[in-house]
């Protein structure tokens, strides 16, 4: 089951809408990170600030540190409204002197610099600040060390702020760039819509070129190679339907005839005049047996019929001299005399010689047909400078004008006595073409009659080893 092939419209919005979105995410999120950093690093240094200022207040006791700081500045530096601040003071070894304790393993930086990191109060994530509090009397023994640990409230709060100022107008633009891309993809893929509805429109008959104004330029190319196939598709349905018209037409005449020499046969009853009539039925038949033949042939040799023919090395002096003794009787009956002139070696082409056979075999048929009773039909094969065969007659002269007519199907001369369909000539051009070859029509070198050439090209040659 065969599966249905996406739309075009759909293949492009996916291929531009799909990364903006992507892109927006990942930037969503790298811009959340750098707002967090952000506020991190700003209440990070009023923590420091508060460490500090509780650093100054701790002074030596008889037995441990203690911590020296009023009431009022309690509130004033562990108050807030929306985070919770917790600190403790400790002994170098780690005892509580003051403050509650505040979970996790302590740092103990070795000099009075402010060491920051994360922690967990009661379950909350905290912002944790230790300062080392210096003994003045002793400045390199540690008095004590005091820690201040801040929830993160007010942290998230401005780096949600600050993301949000930065990716609302960025979501923004994405929606208007969506927008624009949806509509730049309809806009830009309505000349293919036109076009698809020109198409549906026409009529089977019509083969004209389709035209389309605005179409895109990477559709052009298309729409041109459309077009040389309307032409050559109305070429070749014009050629078909003339042949099948004069086909009909050619047909129609003798059967016509043979219908009425035998509804005269069957009516008459003196049997000489029924035999009479039986003749001229078998001489009709005969003609009708030759059309219908050679119609069939001419299908035989189309292009599109022919395209898989087997080619062969064929010796063209053989072949034609077969083709010329086979017509020895017909040319007897006339008082022609048939002569055959070939070449002293084989001419090698490359082809199928049951045609080439029934190119040489129309050509002769040809000369002995339209020769004048008594005259001469010349049958002649050279090598150089290129394989040729020529069928020479004493016929009536062709004039140049005509001489490119006479290979149409179904043309036959005007006031020509000789019958014929008017297809010889056609099959054997078909025949030539199908072999590489070309015929070429010149008076005959006396100066009486005509001369028939075929050329074709000679066999590729082999490879040296």
């Amino acid at each position: 089951m065969t599966r249905e092939a996406p739309l075009l419209r759909t293949q492009l919005l996916k291929w531009l809408l799909v990364p903006l979105l992507l892109l927006l995410i990942a930037n969503t999120f790298f811009s959340y990170w750098i707002a967090l950093r952000f506020a991190q690093q700003a209440y990070d240094v009023a923590l420091v600030e508060i460490v500090r200022e509780v650093g100054l207040h701790v002074r030596p006791g008889s037995a441990a540190p203690e911590l020296d700081l009023p009431e009022a500045a309690r509130k004033v530096l562990f108050s807030d409204p929306t985070d919770q601040i917790y600190f403790a003071l400790e002994t170098p070894d780690g005892r509580l002197v003051a403050g509650q304790p505040i979970p996790g393993a302590p740092v103990r930086t070795p000099a009075a610099v402010p060491s920051l990191y994360d922690g967990t109060v009661e379950g909350a994530p905290v912002r944790i600040v230790e300062l080392r509090v210096n003994d003045l009397n002793a400045p390199a023994a540690a008095l004590g060390y005091v820690r201040v640990a801040e929830t993160k409230n007010r942290r998230n709060g401005l780096a949600r702020e600050i993301l949000l100022s930065v990716i609302a107008p960025q979501v923004l633009l994405i929606l208007i760039a969506c927008a624009l891309v949806w509509g730049g993809v309809v806009r830009g893929l309505w000349p293919l819509r036109r076009l698809q509805d020109a198409v549906a429109s026409r009529s089977h008959r019509d083969r004209s070129p389709v035209v389309v104004d605005e179409v895109p330029g990477e559709v052009r190319p298309l729409m041109n190679e459309i077009n040389g196939l309307l032409e050559r598709l109305d070429a070749v349905l014009t050629l078909q339907n003339r042949f099948i018209a004069d086909a009909a037409h050619q047909l129609k005449t003798p059967v016509a005839g043979l219908l009425a020499q035998l509804e005269l046969a069957m009516r008459d009853e003196d049997p000489q005049r029924m035999r009479q009539s039986l003749v001229k039925l078998d001489a009709g038949l005969q003609r009708l047996s030759r059309l219908v033949s050679q119609l069939l042939a001419l299908a035989r040799n189309e292009p599109d019929a022919a395209r898989h023919i087997t080619m062969s090395e064929v010796d063209l002096n053989a072949l034609a001299f077969e083709s010329a003794s086979g017509w020895v009787a017909d040319a007897l009956k006339r008082g022609i005399d048939l002569g055959f002139d070939g070449a002293e070696e084989p001419v090698p082409v490359r082809g199928d010689p049951i045609r080439l056979r029934e190119l040489l075999d129309n050509l002769i048929d040809n000369a002995v047909r339209y020769s004048r009773e008594g005259g001469r039909v010349t049958v002649r094969v050279t090598a150089q400078p290129g394989p040729t065969v020529a069928v020479s007659d004493d016929g009536p002269g062709i004039p140049a004008e005509e001489r490119q007519r006479v290979f149409e199907r179904f043309h036959r001369r005007l006031g020509a006595a000789a019958e014929g369909s008017g297809l010889g000539l056609a099959i054997a051009q078909e025949i030539a073409r199908l072999h590489g070859g070309h015929i070429d029509l010149r008076e005959d070198a006396d100066g009486v009659g005509n001369t028939f050439s075929v050329s074709l090209p000679p066999p590729p040659q082999a490879p040296p080893l």
